[in-house]
């Protein structure tokens, strides 16, 4: 990998326009954090209730996006956007990482084009509007990146170090950082100074600086029978029907969306370009961009392979798009001139699709008029809910609440002030999630409990674990759109559950080929 070239007037001009727009999109994203009308997504509500409690690990997940929604709702408070207001740096952090890695191993005018893809990434625009997991992650991801480059170069400590802090904080935010561990191992078979810098006593220092930040969770899982890790292995839903070329389809159609239809192609493109120009001869120039592809190229594919298998998520292969973002930069901006062409209108639209994005999620009429309420459903009218229910708690004086959704239970925790416990039903024997984990009813509990039920296929399944259990009426609540979030309540005592053996399952079974 070599340095970077020596920079022409209009390589300034342009680095200094990516720039401009960084610092833009920064203010804009933050301004409009602060005027979001929407609740919080389910899952960042489990992150914030996680960031009450610190610790090395939680059920489903690693601990760093806690310990950064304790710190800013530590330094601004407990709103909402207090508890998001960490992503929009964070991805502009990623993009400057990614900037300086491209420039390093390119020239300024693909590290400023790097850092501008990035930034108008439709994901990004998503991801910069509310805090998770990879948010975190792709930061320590694209500092790694650029900390092995330097590496690579000419061995230093500091950049040693740099290397095992990133490879720890991305460990400590997502275990998809497996993928950047993979991509340094295909590295250093493949690239001879790679390989020296990674067994010299600097590289040694990194993997054990690596260690050092992990251990606390891996001590935490070991602590908790690798709770976070069985989770993980559980995603992969290999117990469901196998082999679905529909699922592998609907990946690779969600990466259109992730990464940008014309860039996501382009990134096939420059990966099957790079492993080709290997091939030819093993040019040296052609180097940083078989080392960019071995970075890129393995999430996509295993999680294809996973989505073929069983099912993947859409942003499961998000960390390719880092060393992605590099090598589609430098391919986009080298060769034929219709690639340029590809460039500036994929970065336009891109654009133009964000700042559309970000107005609709401002104005719940102007989304409602262009029928995209069921865009957002998820994220209206919770403390509307949540009021309607301690209502209807109070009517029946019901010492506790039951949840048959976790995604439900825990909005109620956050934007409910009830005087009623609340507690998750249990649908098996064993948690499937953080809340059954941690607030399942408890057998044996003597109290009147109001249960909301979401899930009408598993009204009949509590009866059997209830001495009784009426009729409570129903709460709807307008999500604008023609939209509703409904319940219906019941009011039961005597809570028995039943034992989830053999025979409990085939009567469950058994309903639900009548129904």
């Amino acid at each position: 990998m070599g340095r970077a070239a020596i920079q022409t007037p209009d390589d300034n001009r342009l680095v200094r326009a990516a720039l401009a727009v960084a610092a833009g999109l920064l203010v804009l994203r933050v301004v409009a954090l602060l005027f979001d009308p929407n609740s919080l997504y389910a899952d960042e509500t489990q992150y914030w209730l996680w960031s009450l409690n610190p610790d090395w690990g939680y059920f489903s997940k690693p601990p760093l996006i806690a310990w950064v929604i304790a710190l800013t709702t530590g330094i601004f408070g407990d709103a909402d956007w207090a508890v998001r207001i960490a992503s929009p740096f964070l991805h502009t952090a990623t993009a400057t990482f990614l900037g300086l890695s491209a420039a390093r191993l390119f020239d300024a005018r693909t590290g400023a084009v790097a850092a501008l893809i990035w930034l108008t990434m439709p994901a990004v625009w998503l991801s910069g509007q509310i805090i998770s997991t990879d948010a975190v992650l792709l930061v320590g991801w694209s500092a790694g990146l650029y900390a092995v480059i330097r590496l690579r170069e000419r061995p230093s400590w500091a950049f040693a170090i740099m290397l095992g802090v990133a490879a720890g904080w991305a460990f400590l935010a997502k275990y998809a950082t497996i993928y950047f561990l993979l991509g340094l191992g295909l590295g250093a078979i493949v690239d001879a100074p790679l390989r020296r810098a990674l067994i010299s006593l600097k590289g040694l220092a990194a993997g054990a600086i690596f260690l050092a930040l992990i251990a606390g969770n891996i001590a935490w899982n070991a602590a908790n029978e690798f709770a976070t890790v069985s989770h993980t292995a559980a995603n992969a839903n290999w117990g469901g029907p196998l082999f679905r070329p529909d699922e592998l389809a609907q990946f690779v159609i969600d990466q259109l969306g992730v990464f940008g239809p014309l860039t996501f192609f382009a990134l096939v493109a420059a990966i099957v370009t790079a492993a080709r120009e290997e091939l030819r001869g093993g040019l040296a120039a052609a180097r940083p961009r078989l080392m960019l592809a071995l970075f890129s190229a393995p999430a996509i594919v295993i999680v294809a392979a996973q989505a073929f298998i069983s099912r993947a998520h859409a942003n499961w292969a998000a960390s390719a798009y880092a060393a992605g973002t590099i090598l589609v930069a430098s391919w986009l901006m080298t060769g034929p001139g219709w690639r340029r062409i590809v460039l500036w209108v994929s970065l336009g639209l891109h654009a133009i699709a964000g700042l559309v994005l970000i107005a609709l999620a401002a104005s719940t009429p102007l989304s409602d008029s262009v029928g995209l309420a069921n865009a957002f459903k998820r994220i209206r009218e919770w403390p509307e809910t949540a009021d309607a229910l301690e209502r209807v708690a109070e009517e029946v004086r019901a010492d506790a609440i039951a949840f048959d959704n976790r995604n439900d239970f825990h909005q109620m925790q956050r934007y409910g002030e009830f005087d009623a416990e609340l507690f998750m039903w249990m649908r098996y024997d064993h948690p499937l999630n953080f809340a059954e984990a941690t607030w399942p009813l408890p057998a044996g509990y003597e109290g009147r409990v109001l249960i909301a039920s979401e899930r009408p296929e598993e009204i009949e399944v509590m009866r059997r674990d209830f001495e009784t259990m009426q009729p409570a009426g129903e709460i709807a609540i307008d999500l604008g759109g023609g939209r509703e979030r409904r319940y219906r309540l019941f009011l039961a005592e005597g809570y028995a559950p039943a034992a989830r053996d053999a025979e409990f399952e085939a009567w469950v079974a058994e309903r639900r080929a009548g129904d």
